[in-house]
């Protein structure tokens, strides 16, 4: 692992990480009730359904990078396009197109670009058998994934509405053609998925003293997940490479998928 790749862990960690970290803002703005019993019964919640996927991760790891490489393929699609309103002319068994397109860059374009990096990777989670396979699995996927961002080029062509996503996702693409793998997705997640999610959320905040409060929240849970990496690192007889790539994977799956219930499914019925 190189030493751009060791900054690329620390981004994803120290940079990206956080930007769950105003779940409690979502919660409460969806109707989460306030009280002390009410804050404290969330973050066991939260605490509690992120342990159980790391734990089902680390009994089954095939199954949990397979998972993740699922549900992160359905939240980074649906958050990359939430900013755009579409068109009340647009056929809306068509909107799928831009879901799929923007989710398919983490979960197919980079393993697909970057395969024997990838592989090398996905052997430290999951052993070299479960890392080919799924490797050979993900290259099915390619082909009927590049037909659906074609179909995304005309699409957008005939909204304009969706040029810009498009344009984004094109240059995206073009880092994680060029790019090693680590370095293409710590520039995506921190610089554009959890930039835009936290600019979301914090202009979604109206008032003041729920903003200072969300703010606290947010650095207190910061911290709480780096003691966690630091605890994890000391405690795992791993080799400091293997280490860094589980805790940063496997810590992902655990707050995306209770970050996914709150921010794609609960906010999006509550609206």
């Amino acid at each position: 692992m190189t030493s751009w790749d060791l900054a690329a862990i620390g981004a994803i960690i120290f940079i990206g990480v956080p930007h769950g970290g105003l779940d409690g803002a979502v919660a409460r703005r969806i109707g989460w009730p306030n009280g002390m019993m009410a804050w404290i019964g969330f973050n066991l919640s939260y605490v509690f359904l992120a342990a159980l996927v790391a734990w089902a991760w680390l009994q089954w790891p095939l199954l949990g990078l397979s998972g993740f490489l699922i549900i992160s393929a359905l939240h980074f699609g649906a958050s990359d396009i939430a900013n755009t309103r579409p068109s009340i002319m647009e056929k809306s068994f068509l909107r799928w197109l831009p879901l799929i397109s923007h989710g398919g860059l983490v979960s197919i374009a980079i393993p697909n670009f970057q395969a024997s990096s990838v592989q090398s990777l996905f052997t430290l989670l999951v052993g070299n058998t479960g890392a080919a396979m799924l490797i050979n699995t993900l290259s099915l996927f390619l082909l009927p994934w590049l037909l659906c961002v074609t179909a995304y080029l005309g699409y957008a062509f005939i909204y304009p509405v969706w040029r810009k996503p498009l344009l984004s996702l094109v240059l995206l693409l073009i880092l994680a053609w060029w790019l090693p793998p680590l370095i293409s997705f710590a520039v995506y997640f921190c610089l554009y998925h959890s930039r835009n999610h936290l600019l979301r959320v914090w202009f979604s905040i109206n008032k003041k003293r729920e903003r200072r409060r969300s703010f606290i929240e947010a650095m207190v849970y910061s911290v709480l997940a780096w003691a966690s990496v630091l605890v994890f690192l000391f405690i795992v007889p791993n080799t400091l490479t293997t280490a860094l790539v589980q805790i940063t994977f496997i810590g992902l799956a655990a707050l995306t998928v209770p970050h996914m219930l709150l921010v794609d499914l609960a906010n999006k019925l509550n609206k």
